[in-house]
């Protein structure tokens, strides 16, 4: 019988218990576990979201009942005061006596709180448990009531920000105060800090960086911080999120090793100075390091399980810090080396400051070898790039690929997961392969994906390699010749496309008749907006007919944005507009005070409509031969083009027209997602027609056709479907593959990854959109034909019909407009005013 003792029952040593149990075979075993907290190990890794509402038992880690089912007495609200390292025996506060074999030190950090006079004043808080969390919420409460508005968080780094995002979410105003020149200056450099400053700050969230506080202004409870040069920031509550410090101190009064700086130092082996004693987290000092991150202390935690079970098992030399996450609704992420810089190395940065995206890679200067790099703002590249990271994997002709997309031709980064070494490490926080989650599939122990979540505890961390092994579990279901669906939801057993012919076939006409013949419940925001979809893609059916079952968008036939105001956006095909047009959007805009821009699809952006207004300004557009440009819906946004051969002197056909002639085709068309095009008249490109779903440009002897190439956060070029052919040509492949794309894609996935998921893919397509060869094509033609000979105008719909008028009202009873929406003068116009 191994008599095995736990101090610390956080994330580390929680999962420490759940290893050994794991590998313990045969082998009998006493845990005991000791957690000085009032309750079982929880997720400090999603502490914020206990402000959103979630319950401590929402964040725990396990039931009650596993730590008896798996014989592990827990002890809560104990507190080991002394450790006796000859006779092996810890003491507790309550002054029981208890002996081990193997002591195994969880005992994870403090928050360091720096030494600032007057840091002890009431109002200062730590944040690091759920009782600073139940501490901070109380004291903000109490001093709201008193006119309380500012509140300021000490430490830009990781918790400091989330830190941030609790004490807005607490309705009070958060002010970062962080003493480096950055912020997260251990995970960005300058460019990926600015780009993360800019969008915390657009949420009106201070940021105060190279700020060295003095001390804390007030009497009894804390007024203000005072920095140096005798400047004051006026706060009423301060939380502290400055670092963390090793709580080591058990071991220090047992003579174990410590680090000079704090932390219990280790071997290989989670060792201690004491072999009986191991140390794992954050209080670990290993190679001279503290890890912070969970991976590392899960490692260790596993590390330390295998060798008191007499395992082989030992940590690496070198641990590796990548990380992603999402900081206040930002995503950021970084891996490798961020921040290595020599002449052996290239960075390659792409900046995007209109979209707030910086992503950076460093690369060796032969282009061969991937060392690191940096994305805020969109981290949906960080799996792949990590595994190219991490495991050594050729890069692409031209690197820059990796953040820019591929521009035409074969895949610029790996393929599939599939490609990966058996080796290759998915799941960083549990340290899964890729091997693991595919055998456990091939060979038969695992059937489905929530059945590899619980052997290998895959996605159960962090989350963030949750795409990739779905993807793996898929690819290895079809290896073994079982079907794959992706079912849209709880209430359908169906795919999109399995729904689709469902309704066609069955001339179904509303969501009812679909769900009582082919689902179950009452329908979901998932499902419902999807079949409104495809009641649109078969019958061409406007938003208004399927008004109970779609999102806000489609319900109010506008973009509803982050103030509760909507956008107005007419159409304008081509970019094509006369004098007198222009002038009534102009009028319609002081009108009803609204903010102007045009956007880059060559329309004119109209924001900060209220509800109720919609319909008078639907009213004066429509009678000035205006109709909607279904810029709120999931269907053709805009066609753009260059001017043309009528103008420019490089134009090679008529680009206007064309544009115009194809957005006039397919508006009001209902697709899985929104779809952009556009024309050029030369190959120098200036409508972009190669960043759209589907884009054409004019050469010698007729038109390229591109496809499937999609801007926004993950920008990707299109890719060539047929060149030098004549326009006829060119609407009869784009009706083929607009129709194939309707009919086959899931919910909400854009060209571009429908193409990249398509069996076969671009020379498939082909085969199906230009050599007919699954004999198709007329049936596609037909199809899309019915829906260009059916378009209506929704608002002009609306402003017919009375009873539909109704649901553009902010208040069920009465006229009145939101008076609690606030506007702010930026650049002479209106503007919200920030969060």
């Amino acid at each position: 019988m191994i008599k095995v003792i736990v101090v610390g029952n956080g994330m580390v040593g929680y999962k420490f218990c759940e290893k050994f149990v794991s590998k313990s075979g045969q082998e009998k075993y006493e845990i005991t576990v000791f957690g000085e907290e009032p309750r079982r190990a929880y997720d400090r890794v999603h502490l914020s979201e206990y402000f959103s509402g979630k319950s401590a038992d929402d964040l725990a880690l396990s039931t009650a009942e596993w730590y008896k089912e798996q014989n592990i007495v827990l002890n809560t609200s104990e507190l080991v005061t002394a450790l006796d390292t000859t006779h092996r025996t810890i003491t507790t506060h309550t002054g029981k006596n208890y002996t081990y074999d193997y002591l195994v030190l969880a005992t994870g950090s403090a928050a360091f709180v720096p030494p600032i006079k007057g840091v002890e004043k009431e109002g200062v808080f730590v944040y690091r448990t759920i009782e600073d969390l139940d501490a901070i919420m109380a004291y903000a409460k109490k001093i709201k009531t008193k006119g309380a508005t500012e509140a300021a968080v000490l430490g830009g780094g990781l918790l400091g920000l989330e830190a941030a995002k609790a004490v807005r979410d607490l309705g009070l105003n958060p002010h970062v105060v962080e003493f480096a020149p950055r912020l997260m200056p251990r995970q960005l450099d300058q460019g990926a800090s600015n780009m993360l400053q800019a969008k915390i700050e657009a949420l009106n969230i201070g940021i105060h960086l190279n700020k060295a506080t003095q001390y804390i202004d007030g009497e009894d409870c804390i007024k203000g911080m005072m920095f140096a040069n005798d400047e004051l920031l006026k706060v009423d509550m301060l939380v502290i999120s400055a670092g963390i410090k090793p709580r080591d101190e058990l071991a220090r009064g047992a003579g174990l090793v410590v680090g000079d700086r704090g932390g219990i130092v280790v071997n290989n082996q989670m060792q201690t100075s004491d072999p009986f004693v191991y140390a794992i987290g954050e209080v670990a000092l290993y190679h001279n390091m503290i890890y912070g991150l969970v991976a590392p202390g899960y490692e260790m935690a596993d590390v330390a399980a295998e060798q008191i079970l007499k395992g082989s098992k030992t940590m690496r030399d070198t641990i590796d810090m990548s990380t992603q996450l999402k900081l206040i609704g930002v995503e950021v992420a970084s891996f490798g080396d961020p921040f290595i810089e020599n002449e052996e190395v290239t960075a390659i940065v792409y900046e995007n400051k209109f979209n707030g995206i910086y992503k950076r890679i460093n690369v060796t200067k032969d282009g061969k070898t991937l060392l690191g790099g940096i994305l805020v703002g969109d981290s949906s590249d960080y799996n792949a790039l990590f595994q190219i990271y991490n495991n050594a994997l050729a890069l692409p002709a031209n690197p820059e690929d990796l953040i820019l997309g591929s521009r035409g031709g074969e895949s610029n980064t790996i393929g599939s997961a599939m490609d990966l070494p058996d080796t290759a490490v998915i799941c960083s926080c549990e340290n899964v392969t890729k091997g693991a989650i595919c055998c456990s599939i091939t060979e038969g122990s695992c059937e489905t994906l929530s059945d590899v979540v619980k052997l290998t505890k895959a996605t159960s961390g962090c989350g963030g390699c949750k795409p990739m092994v779905v993807d793996l579990v898929k690819a290895a279901q079809k290896s073994i010749g079982k079907e794959v669906k992706e079912n849209l939801c709880e209430h359908f057993h169906y795919t999109r496309q399995e729904l689709f012919d469902l309704v066609k076939i069955n001339k179904y006409v509303n969501f009812y008749e679909v769900i009582d013949h082919h689902g179950n419940g009452d329908g979901c925001e998932v499902c419902k907006p999807v079949v409104a979809s495809i009641f649109s893609s078969i019958y061409n059916d406007t938003a208004n007919k399927h008004v109970t079952t779609q999102d806000t968008n489609d319900r109010f036939l506008a973009n509803i944005q982050r103030n509760g105001t909507y956008s107005v956006v007419p159409r304008v095909a081509g970019g094509e507009i006369t004098p007198e047009k222009l002038i009534v959007i102009g009028e319609v805009a002081k009108q009803f005070n609204l903010y102007t821009k045009i956007t880059g699809a060559q329309r004119v952006d109209l924001f900060g409509a209220h509800v109720g207004d919609l319909p008078e300004i639907w009213r004066i557009l429509i009678e000035n031969g205006f109709e909607s440009g279904h810029a709120y819906g999931k269907s053709l946004r805009a066609v753009k083009s260059c001017v043309g051969n009528a103008w420019c002197r490089y134009g090679m056909d008529d680009s206007a027209g064309f544009a115009i002639e194809l957005e006039n085709r397919y508006k009001g068309i209902r697709a899985p997602h929104k779809l952009k095009g556009g024309v050029s008249a030369c190959i120098r490109e200036c409508a972009e027609a190669r960043g759209k779903d589907f884009g054409v440009i004019a050469v010698e002897g007729g038109w390229n056709l591109y496809i499937c190439g999609n801007g926004g956060a993950n920008p990707k070029h299109a890719v060539l479907l047929a060149e030098q052919i004549d326009k006829a040509t060119v609407i009869k492949y784009l009706d083929r593959f607009l129709m194939y794309y309707i009919r086959t894609a899931g919910p909400l996935v854009r060209t571009a990854t429908w193409l990249d998921k398509l069996d076969g893919g671009l020379d498939y397509l082909k085969e199906i959109i230009i050599h007919d060869r699954i004999g198709i094509c007329e049936t596609l033609e037909n199809e899309m034909e019915k829906l260009v000979g059916t378009f209506e105008c929704e608002w002009k719909q609306v402003l017919e019909k009375p009873r539909l008028l109704k649901r553009f009202s902010h208040f069920v009873n009465t006229d009145e407009k939101d008076d609690a929406i606030e506007f702010v003068p930026l650049r002479d116009q209106k503007m919200p005013r920030p969060w």
